[in-house]
């Protein structure tokens, strides 16, 4: 459990140091204001870890923000190590989060669900029951007619 903890530490360290040196230390323009560090995992070795990140913005500039993190492994391994303190530095794998595209197509298809109930709820509008507006049979009083004044079947 101690174990636990400190992975869970030093992956929340990693976390806002990679976060603070990406926006203040990187000079790479393909890590501009658009990366956002969401959330980091550390093996129980601690000697490796995932960054996982998200990008504001198209198909392009995930694949540039990709690039620049890779090419800035190096320093924020170095910024990392420097604010950690251990004896080893865990290596730092980069890896972009699925969440707000699993976001996104859960939106998509709750969009979809809400068109389907509103032509479901324009159809229905109107309409009426099939039948008798009270389909059950009543109970006969002591003339052998029912509640209605009809005779029973």
């Amino acid at each position: 459990m101690a174990d636990n903890a400190r992975a869970k530490k030093l992956a929340d360290l990693i976390q806002v140091v990679v976060a603070e040196k990406l926006q203040r230390g990187i000079k790479d323009p393909r890590l501009g204001t658009h990366v956002t560090i969401t959330d980091t995992r550390v093996t129980g070795d601690l000697r490796e870890a995932t960054v996982f990140y998200t990008v504001y913005g198209d198909d392009e500039d995930r694949a540039s923000a990709a690039a620049g993190l890779e090419s800035a492994k190096g320093i924020l391994r170095s910024a990392v190590g420097a604010a950690a303190g251990t004896k080893f530095t865990p290596t730092l794998a980069f890896v972009a989060d699925a969440l707000p595209d699993n976001a996104r197509a859960i939106e998509d298809l709750l969009d979809r669900a809400r068109a389907s109930d509103a032509k479901v709820r324009e159809a229905s509008s109107g309409a009426t029951y099939a039948g008798e507006a009270d389909p059950y049979r009543k109970p006969e009083d002591e003339s052998g007619e029912n509640d209605e004044g009809s005779p029973s079947a």
